[in-house]
């Protein structure tokens, strides 16, 4: 996908109006996938990006995240973890598509679809300029971060 441009998309999310990629001003926008809200590493990975949230706005970059899971849930989940950023919900697969996270996993010992953990960077044209599939969180938002710091 790297350097491909990514069509307009819009998705509800936690914020007041639905997010449409259109829109975003920034000059970058990290778009990362997780699996399920309120789990152990999607709980760690949402923690190290507001952690570095600030961070990543004085790069000029907004962050969000997207599962597929409902608004309510994305709501309860930004909420008790203090979020500064939107979590956008794909019930329908339609972005997760677009991006090919969607993958067979095992889960004990069961294949399951789910989303495979990804990040992706996309500059001021919605060009991708960089992505991670199969993230391992430990490390990752830094690792993130720095490229953005780098474009």
């Amino acid at each position: 996908m790297l350097n491909q441009a990514i069509s307009d998309f819009s998705l509800p999310g936690t914020g007041e109006e639905p997010f449409r990629l259109s829109e975003v001003k920034s000059a970058l926008l990290v778009v990362y996938f997780y699996p399920k809200d309120n789990t152990p590493g999607c709980t760690a990975e949402g923690s190290d990006f507001r952690d570095l949230y600030a961070e990543f706005r004085r790069a000029d970059c907004e962050v969000v995240g997207v599962s597929r899971d409902s608004v309510a849930s994305h709501r309860n989940f930004k909420t008790k973890m203090a979020f500064p950023f939107e979590l956008l919900s794909d019930e329908d697969e339609r972005v997760c598509s677009l991006f090919a996270v969607i993958k067979m996993k095992n889960m004990y010992g069961k294949k399951v679809r789910g989303i495979e953990r990804s990040t992706f960077v996309l500059d001021r044209d919605r060009l991708v300029r960089r992505e991670w599939r199969g993230v391992k969180v430990p490390g990752h938002v830094q690792e993130v971060l720095d490229f953005v710091r780098a474009v």
